[in-house]
């Protein structure tokens, strides 16, 4: 008799287990990043921050500084990111859409395969940035290329060799 009621458990708890809905406890994306969004973060002083994985989404940073900081596979999505200085900093595999980066200061910065699609860089400085298989809108490239030049200091990649210029 004991057997059988030990069965008749195992059967019922095995049962529950496959056939109940388990409740999950899902992580968002803001509990392990920093997300920012539809803020005015004008003039902010980033630099040197370890921001890898922030989100930027509607925002505008005009005049920030992000110089030396670690922006490693940050999003920045319909961003005013103008006269930003990102000197220095690690854009690697960034994803950046729809953000104007004119005006900016991306001296030395490494932006090895950042995602950078309908994003402009109108009078951007550039000496010594590595866009090693970054992907880029052609236009905005042609138009880098004009002023290309440098060696990034930690990657050893030249800015014009990187960006495939002729």
């Amino acid at each position: 008799m004991f057997k059988k009621l030990i069965r008749f458990f195992a059967v019922i708890l095995t049962l529950t287990i496959l056939f109940m809905p388990n409740s999950s406890i899902a992580a968002s994306s803001s509990a392990v990043t920093s997300t920012f969004e539809s803020k005015n973060l004008s003039g902010q002083d980033f630099s040197g921050q370890n921001l890898q994985l922030a989100e930027f989404t509607k925002v505008k940073l005009e005049n920030a500084n992000f110089s030396n900081a670690d922006l490693r596979g940050s999003v920045f999505n319909a961003v005013m990111a103008e006269n930003v200085n990102f000197s220095g900093s690690d854009l690697t595999n960034a994803l950046t859409y729809v953000t104007s980066f004119d005006n900016a200061d991306f001296t030395d910065a490494i932006l090895r395969e950042a995602i950078m699609q309908r994003s402009t860089f109108n009078s951007t400085k550039i000496t010594g940035a590595d866009f090693t298989e970054a992907v880029l809108d052609k236009p905005q490239i042609i138009k880098l290329c004009e002023y290309a030049d440098g060696i990034n200091s930690k990657t050893g990649a030249s800015t014009r060799q990187s960006l495939g210029c002729p």
